[in-house]
């Protein structure tokens, strides 16, 4: 019985892990300092935490295999098992590059020609060498990060 405990204990653990964090940091939503902290320290040691978990659960799977005579029970066992072998991989992908994925060739429009911006949208505006960019805000809460060149020089323009 304490095996199965600690088994199904450690499947919120090691999934965890790995969605905590991406909840914390996700786009559309607001973020706070401390959500961040916590987010980017989560991220900090998943991977070496969801691979004890692993070796964990699969020792676990073995003792319950060796020890079961039902189909059922060792059925289960792997199944348990299989989202937390998944949290290791999961672990080390970059969601936030994913999520934040920076809008890379921005493309410009006359301002007397735009469709898709009200007159009362905010805008992020920036000048360098006497030309003018604006970002909509709209755009940047999705992206929030643009690479582009503005006057000449290169630019991140961030939100």
């Amino acid at each position: 019985m304490k095996r199965w405990l600690a088994l199904i204990l450690l499947v919120p653990l090691a999934l965890a892990l790995v969605v905590v964090p991406v909840m914390l940091i996700q786009p559309f939503k607001p973020q706070t300092p401390r959500a961040l902290e916590v987010g980017y320290e989560l991220r900090r040691f998943a991977p070496w935490v969801t691979i004890l978990a692993t070796l964990a659960s699969l020792l676990l799977v073995v003792k319950i295999w060796r020890g079961s005579r039902r189909w059922w029970a060792k059925a289960l066992a792997v199944v348990l098992f299989v989202p937390v072998a998944a949290s290791v991989w999961l672990a080390r992908q970059n969601v936030y590059e994913v999520m934040f994925n920076p809008l890379a060739n921005a493309s410009y429009v006359a301002a007397d020609k735009v469709d898709y911006v009200n007159d009362d949208d905010m805008v992020l505006a920036v000048e360098r060498g006497g030309e003018r960019a604006a970002y909509p805000v709209r755009l940047m809460a999705y992206h929030h990060v643009v690479a582009d060149t503005v006057g000449g020089v290169p630019l991140v323009a961030t939100y």
